[in-house]
This record gives structure tokens, C-alpha cells and sequence, in this order.
């Protein structure tokens, strides 16, 4: 094992060490899930970017300590806390994940992420822009940022637009938390590898390239049941209008009347919101959609559903949330169009420092 790289923001709750010609990322916040700081967002920035530079590493791996899971998102308690007082470090933490979920997206070399156990928000931004993303048995991920009055980032609506038919929307509205097979048919991830094999396949990616070591440990995975529903998802989810998706989705019955009943749980802004989002993102760049959900992240801030949410999931856990407005019907189009207007001179522009840095790479 080697030492860390010189001049890298070292923090606790994320370790790095070199084994070989691999760089291992492991976050190290077992007893909150691995849940994401400011600190080990900006640690992994810098670290990646150095790897990135570095003739010595090969290949890039990220994990999570302990066996709950890789990462459970962002630290939402202290978001809910710093709501409280305005919510700037929150906009700020956000305006440094998302620089690091486009790192990722383009990092240079194999960046393999064992996506096992909990999976859920931030986690998928640190695991599903990577090159080489493994599932488990043990996998459960997903976004479920409506549960809690939010809306997917981390560039999360880009990727669930991208789903087989509508499964991405259903997968969105709904918050629902899927298998590693589901998040293969979603094209969350590429190969699936039991849990026990993971050991060994980190110990392979030391000395071998990665597509050789995966392919070593790989195994076909179990069915997806998400791709079994695809039937009904589809045609219920083409609607553009959240009501008519759940007015269709009770005409069907059975599994459809069921998430109907999930979706008018959660909070209605966030599945008008959620649901325009990702009609608006399809076709645009991952730094594109991460400069949306931005200007919808600052809108979220400012709105009471987000905060009540986490209250009633995570603070007070009565798992009773008063949202406002109650109900889809009462939520305008004037209000969702809002979440959408552009921030002036709070834009986080990771689309145009995209195009300036391609620019400087073919001057």
C-alpha cells in the first residue's frame, strides 16, 4: 500500500490508498451509510484528479466501508439543518458533487464502482457516471428523492430518461428501491458479480486490466422485475401530466393501482417537478442536466416540501408529511415552470466549462 498523494484534502471519512497500478476510493461513514460531506466530495475531486494524471494508476475502484452499503446519498439531516439557516452550505455542497458526477463521467481510465447494498441518490452519482459499475445480490438502489419533497440530481434524471421505455419515470415517481438486475435494465450499471467475489475482484483489478478481472468474477444476473412490468409501465407513464399518469395507472389495476397509491404519497411538487424534469432532460449532456437540476435544487431550498420531508422521514420519523400543496391538482404549471427559471448569477455553468475546456484541448 502506498501513501497518499501530497497536496490532497484529507479527511477521515474517506480514505485513499494505491494497491499495485489500482487507486481505491473507500468511503468510511459505515454507520451512516457512507452518506456524502462537503469534505469527501471535495477530497474525491481532487484525488480523481490527480489519478487521473497519474502514469501509476491503471485503474480507479470505490466502495464503501461496511456492509450496509456503498453510499446512502447526501447527509440530509445536516441539510435539513442547514435549511434551517438559509441553505447556502447546501447549495454550495451540491455545486461540488455535481462537479465531481462529471469528473467521473469522464474519467480518463477504468472507474469501477461496487455498487453493493444501499445505492441510493448521491451514492448513484458517485457509481452510475463510472465506466464499470458492478451490482450484487445485496443491491438496493434508486432515487427517492420524492419521498422527501426533493427531486433526483447528481444527474439522476439524465440517467433514468435513458431507461427502457418509461421504466425510468416509474423508477423516478414512484422512489422506488431497486434490485442490482433492475438497475442493470435500467442501465444504472454493466455486470453483475455476487457479494462474496468482491474481495477477490478488487484484489485482481490490483495487477490486471479491469474488463479482464470482471470478466473473471461476472455472473449472469437474476430477472429484473421492472422488466417484467415494462408492459403496463410504459403505456401509463407516456402521459406529460402527472395526473393523467395516475388516472391511467388505476385504470390498469393490480401492481399499477399500487404505485398510484405511491406516487399520491409523495409530495405532489416534487412528482410535477420530477416528471417535467425528465422530459426536459432527454437529449441534453450529463452537464446540462446537472445545471437543471441546480436551478431545481435552489427552487427545492427555498419551497417547504423538502424540508418537511426530511422532517417527517428522518427528524421526527412520524412518516406523516404535510405537504404544500396537498395534492397534484393544486399544483400549477406556473409553479413547476418556476423551478425551471434560469439563477442569473447563481448558475452553476458546468455546461459551458465543458465547451471551454474541449475548446483548450483542441487549441
Amino acid at each position: 500500500m502506498e501513501a497518499l498523494d501530497t497536496g490532497i484534502v484529507q479527511t477521515a471519512d474517506v480514505q485513499f490508498e494505491r494497491r499495485g497500478h489500482l487507486g481505491v476510493v473507500t468511503l468510511n461513514r459505515p454507520k451512516a451509510v457512507n452518506a456524502l460531506n462537503l469534505g469527501m466530495v471535495k477530497a474525491m475531486f481532487q484525488q480523481l484528479s490527480a489519478w487521473a494524471d497519474d502514469d501509476d494508476v491503471a485503474t480507479v475502484l470505490v466502495r464503501g466501508a461496511g456492509d450496509r452499503g456503498l453510499c446512502a446519498g447526501g447527509d440530509i439531516v445536516a441539510i435539513y439543518k442547514d435549511m434551517l439557516h438559509g441553505g447556502a452550505e447546501t447549495a454550495g455542497f451540491w455545486a461540488e458533487e455535481y462537479r465531481l458526477n462529471s469528473l467521473i463521467s469522464r474519467f480518463p481510465k477504468p472507474y469501477v464502482a461496487f455498487m453493493d447494498g444501499l445505492v441510493l441518490g448521491g451514492g448513484v452519482g458517485i457509481s452510475a457516471h463510472g465506466s464499470v459499475r458492478i451490482v450484487t445480490e445485496r443491491t438496493r438502489t434508486g432515487m427517492p428523492e420524492t419521498t422527501i419533497g426533493f427531486v433526483p440530481d447528481v444527474g439522476g434524471t439524465l440517467l433514468l430518461s435513458r431507461a427502457p421505455g418509461e421504466t425510468g419515470t416509474h423508477a423516478a415517481l414512484t422512489g422506488a428501491h431497486l434490485t442490482g438486475a433492475d438497475a442493470l435494465f435500467l442501465g444504472l450499471a454493466d455486470h453483475f458479480v455476487p457479494s462474496e467475489s468482491l474481495p477477490a475482484l478488487a484484489e485482481a483489478l490490483e495487477s490486471s486490466k479491469a474488463e479482464a478481472a470482471v470478466e473473471r468474477y461476472a455472473q449472469a444476473a437474476p430477472d429484473s422485475a421492472l422488466a417484467v412490468q415494462q408492459e403496463w409501465i410504459d403505456p401509463a407513464y407516456a402521459h406529460d401530466a402527472a395526473e393523467d399518469v395516475v388516472r391511467s395507472l388505476r385504470s390498469l389495476g393490480g401492481e399499477a393501482a399500487a404505485a398510484a397509491d405511491t406516487i399520491e404519497a409523495k409530495s405532489p411538487t416534487s412528482v410535477k417537478v420530477t416528471l417535467e424534469s425528465l422530459r426536459r432532460v432527454r437529449g441534453l449532456s450529463l452537464e446540462e442536466a446537472l445545471d437543471q437540476e441546480y436551478r431545481v435544487g435552489l427552487r427545492c431550498l427555498a419551497g417547504p416540501d423538502f424540508r418537511e420531508g426530511i422532517r417527517a422521514q428522518v427528524v421526527d420519523k412520524d412518516r406523516n408529511p404535510r405537504w404544500k400543496p396537498a395534492t397534484l391538482a393544486e399544483v400549477q404549471a406556473s409553479d413547476v415552470e418556476g423551478y425551471f427559471a434560469p439563477l442569473g448569477e447563481r448558475e452553476l455553468g458546468l455546461h459551458e466549462s465543458a465547451i471551454s475546456s474541449k475548446s483548450k484541448e483542441t487549441t
